[in-house]
């Protein structure tokens, strides 16, 4: 049995019986009712992930979401299209272990943000996007993270060692807001293990999965966030989807690979390597 996706990791969702087959749109709650962090990871040290970035989305005057990103260059943060689709203005936390205490914000309006024309929230390809930012100065507990370099546009990484981190739900269950950011190390698999359970349809050559043993797994407020390469340091991926039945169920958990969208970064950033 194939089972759908969660598009909405950004957010909170509720319970989904393992057969339904439903497709989770984005849910916003208010900032304060955000739920969790990484499911069965580790608490982040200060620094560990200097790249890693916040973002609190305002949806309307009533509304926010909260999503995760990575800094690739002094004013561009990486993150996923069904995190900044709608959004009015979205507040970037810089340098922040703790949630809610980064080295350095900045609040930047939808003009700033720049989603892959080719974002199709039917099928959730070309889950990426880009948020412009005043130029930041870097320090210990701020940094860019690498990228693929283009002659690395082929590497599928599977076998790979890789870590997600961000301030996504702790549990399945879970209802109260993550205070320290998160990890989980992780293996990627082949995406033809992948696409046995989410289908040949949805996962496509620009995705990366993750096997998700014992419950460790990304979840709902972990999209955006970035999936890492241990040995090398370079971002792979950032994160998209799941199973809707639930993030500890042992299902893989499913990225955009950086690797198809290495010239769209390129040719909107100038970043390359």
């Amino acid at each position: 049995m194939k089972f759908l996706i969660i598009l909405a990791l950004a957010v909170a969702a509720t319970a989904f019986p393992e057969s339904e087959l439903v497709h989770l749109s984005r849910v916003m709650p208010v900032q304060d009712n955000i739920e969790g962090r990484i499911t069965n990871g580790k608490q982040a040290s200060v620094g560990q992930f200097p790249y890693q970035v916040g973002l609190s989305l305002k949806v309307s005057a009533l509304s926010s979401a909260w999503c995760g990103g990575s800094l690739i260059g002094s004013n561009w943060v990486l993150t996923a299209a069904h995190c900044t689709d709608g959004i009015q203005s979205v507040t970037v936390y810089l340098g922040a272990t703790v949630r809610t205490s980064p080295e350095v914000s900045h609040t930047v309006s939808k003009s700033d943000i720049l989603i892959h024309s080719g974002w199709n929230t039917n099928n959730l390809k070309n889950d990426i996007s880009l948020i412009k930012i005043p130029a930041v100065a870097f320090s210990s507990r701020i940094q860019v993270v690498k990228l693929p370099s283009i002659s690395s546009s082929y590497s599928t990484y599977a076998g790979s060692a890789v870590v997600a981190s961000g301030w996504g739900r702790t549990s399945d269950s879970s209802n109260s807001v993550a205070t320290n950011l998160q990890y989980v190390d992780l293996t990627v698999i082949a995406n033809s293990v992948c696409a046995a359970t989410y289908g040949t349809s949805i996962v496509t050559s620009s995705n990366i999965c993750v096997a998700t043993p014992s419950g460790k797994s990304t979840c709902n407020g972990d999209s955006g966030g970035p999936l890492v390469l241990e040995a090398s340091k370079v971002q792979v991926g950032l994160t998209s989807f799941g199973a809707a039945a639930g993030c500890e169920l042992g299902y893989p958990a499913a990225f955009t690979r950086l690797t198809s969208y290495l010239d769209w970064i390129k040719s909107n950033t100038g970043i390359s390597y």
